[in-house]
């Protein structure tokens, strides 16, 4: 996915961009950029590949040369940025965070006829904040040109401007699928994608932009150039996966999302009597811990971890585009504590469960470690869809997906037909489902957490709440 930061203020803020734009690198591991403008020297923008290397120790060696007092920083899984345009209105430098569908047709209409050309990532993809741009330099106003770039795209797209020294404008993508947070402190103002990153760097809460709106920030305010739209479609990843514990989406924390949801999912299995009988409930970590933390106090089993990640040099393992590298990298920084491994029977947690590929092993792993039973637990229902919006769970084929393949498995063709029989864990087709993934990874028993049940943890108006990889409804 990806994330950015910017900020802007009465004084030099390259130290505020550094750390703000570093406290989203759980979000992206591919690339990472600082762009900041000084009055007097102009744009200065560096570029790092971060795959092996985190964001601050790329980052550090440039701050010398860096100095003024409106910057944009970002990290991303996919294109290089941020970019620096000259646009109909101007200087301008971009960072975007999304997934544009339909790039290749965009370039076919709107600019092949124009000679324009567009720079390409290694696997010859058009770089999608360079089409951005373009889109936006349609138009003669540059809202407009925002607007209009959010219309045409097919997908979602937040984008972040510095467009001077004083000055940043920040639009959130049309149906809100990600959060855009402003932070004040009584020296200017930052926009943040993770409200926790602005925090520790002396800046408190302001406001979060609504679907579609955009807003120009200077160091003295900020004010809506077009306002939000009426419908949200927020990503329910966001809770239960991406973001950080510290974040919060329209004003729900995500920790404490994290533990209703453990809570809702035991005292779900504790009425349909299928709790089962365990020694401790823990958690894959990082994400999944909070949810087990929740299960293991509803349900009355103590909670314990006998898989600890090392976080210090491992990234995150699903990252890669190689299915062997992320086994391999999700086998080395889960440690295991032998203690709470041998002749226990272990109930585990996972935010969610896409390939399947990782569980499999660590399954292998505990049950060679000594473990008498493993139970899984997913705190998300089945995934069936590939994410159209964002990074998440996005595939090649639907058949990547551990429950569609599954499923195709179990019936063919005419098991796609049923799918949201097989989504639910209480019809025929949703308990073939829950027996065929256990005899295939070699879980004693495995749940999933309910759509019903998801929603009530994050606590949204439904209507607001994207579940597209779960249900495909848009």
């Amino acid at each position: 996915m990806g994330g950015f930061f910017g900020a802007v203020s009465g004084r030099d803020i390259v130290l505020d961009v550094f750390f703000g734009t570093d406290y989203h690198s759980h979000l992206g591991t591919a690339s990472a950029g600082m762009a900041v403008w000084d009055a007097e020297k102009g744009i200065e923008r560096q570029i790092h590949n971060i795959g092996n290397t985190p964001f601050r120790t790329k980052f550090e060696g440039d701050l010398p040369g860096f100095s003024g007092t409106c910057g944009i920083g970002c990290v991303s899984d996919s294109d290089p940025q941020p970019l620096v345009f000259q646009l109909r209105n101007g200087m301008v430098a971009l960072a975007t965070v999304g997934v544009v569908n339909n790039a290749e047709e965009l370039v076919k209409t709107h600019f092949l006829d124009h000679g324009r050309y567009f720079t390409t990532l290694s696997n010859g993809k058009i770089n999608v904040t360079d089409l951005v741009a373009g889109l936006v330099n349609e138009k003669e106003d540059m809202v407009e040109g925002i607007k209009y770039a959010s219309d045409m795209i097919e997908g979602s797209m937040s984008m972040l401007f510095m467009t001077g020294p004083y000055e940043i404008i920040a639009c959130r993508d049309k149906k809100g699928r990600l959060s855009i947070h402003i932070g004040k402190n009584h020296e200017g103002y930052c926009v943040s994608f993770e409200s926790f990153a602005y925090s520790k760097l002396s800046y408190e809460d302001c406001y979060e932009l609504g679907p579609g709106e955009v807003v120009r920030v200077t160091k003295d305010g900020f004010e809506t150039l077009s306002p939000p739209g009426e419908e949200m479609k927020i990503c329910a990843f966001l809770w239960a996966y991406y973001g950080y514990p510290n974040s919060n989406y329209e004003g729900v924390n995500v920790e404490l999302m994290r533990y209703r949801n453990g809570i809702i999912m035991a005292k779900d299995e504790r009425a349909r009597g299928t709790l089962p009988d365990v020694d401790f409930v823990a958690g894959i970590p990082d994400s999944g811990v909070p949810h087990a933390i929740g299960y293991a106090n509803a349900s009355g089993k103590p909670f314990a971890r006998p898989l600890i990640k090392y976080t210090p040099t491992w990234y995150r393992s699903f990252m890669p585009a190689n299915q062997g590298m992320r086994n391999q990298i999700a086998k080395m920084k889960q440690i295991p504590i032998p203690e709470l491994i041998e002749g226990m029977r272990l109930l585990f947690v996972d935010d969610s469960i896409v390939r399947g590929t990782q569980l499999r092993e660590t399954v292998e792993f505990l049950y060679s470690s000594g473990a008498k039973e493993v139970h899984m637990r997913s705190a998300c229902p089945p995934i069936m869809y590939s994410c159209k919006f964002l990074n998440f769970s996005r595939n090649e084929s639907e058949m990547d997906l551990l429950a569609r393949r599954t499923v195709q498995a179990l019936e063919g063709d005419e098991g796609q037909k049923h799918l949201d029989e097989y989504s639910d864990p209480s019809t025929e087709r949703g308990k073939c489902l829950l027996k065929a993934i256990c005899d295939e990874l070699g879980f004693d028993s495995l749940g999933y957490q309910t759509i019903d049940g998801l929603l009530d943890a994050i606590g949204l108006d439904r209507d607001k709440v994207c579940t597209y990889c779960w249900t495909g409804k848009e």
